[in-house]
């Protein structure tokens, strides 16, 4: 499980650090807390890091579900696909919202598969009583 367990720290990191690039977008793009508009590249920063956040709710406890009822070094592999994809997702939202795509499949297709892999884990366990 030390896998499974880097991987969420390695998640929580990247929620951090996506917190600070829009800190420094804030600054760089002269947007004062509490606005989240007024400049196009600080809006692709934040839009990243909220929707980064609205997929750690699926992906964090999908991985730990799965890594429960699977292989966690097989779960811990599809969370680093996930961290990577964050990353491409990232990097193509920044420099045009239409390129966003690949790291958006690329983050939330191992997370679906995390969720299904609990979830029938889950179902299996409670039908075996």
């Amino acid at each position: 499980m030390a896998w499974v367990e880097l991987i969420t720290l390695l998640a929580a990191l990247q929620a951090l650090f996506f917190g600070v690039l829009v800190g420094r977008a804030r600054g760089l793009y002269g947007v004062p807390a509490p606005a989240t508009s007024g400049n196009e590249l600080f809006e692709r920063y934040y839009r990243v890091q909220c929707n980064t956040n609205e997929t750690l709710l699926i992906f964090l406890p999908s991985l730990w579900v799965a890594a429960h009822y699977w292989i966690p070094g097989w779960a811990a592999i599809l969370g680093a696909i996930y961290l990577v994809g964050r990353m491409l997702y990232l990097r193509g939202y920044v420099r045009d919202p239409k390129q966003r795509g690949a790291g958006y499949a690329l983050s939330m297709l191992p997370t679906m598969a995390l969720l299904l892999i609990g979830l029938f884990g889950v179902v299996r366990a409670l039908l075996r009583g």
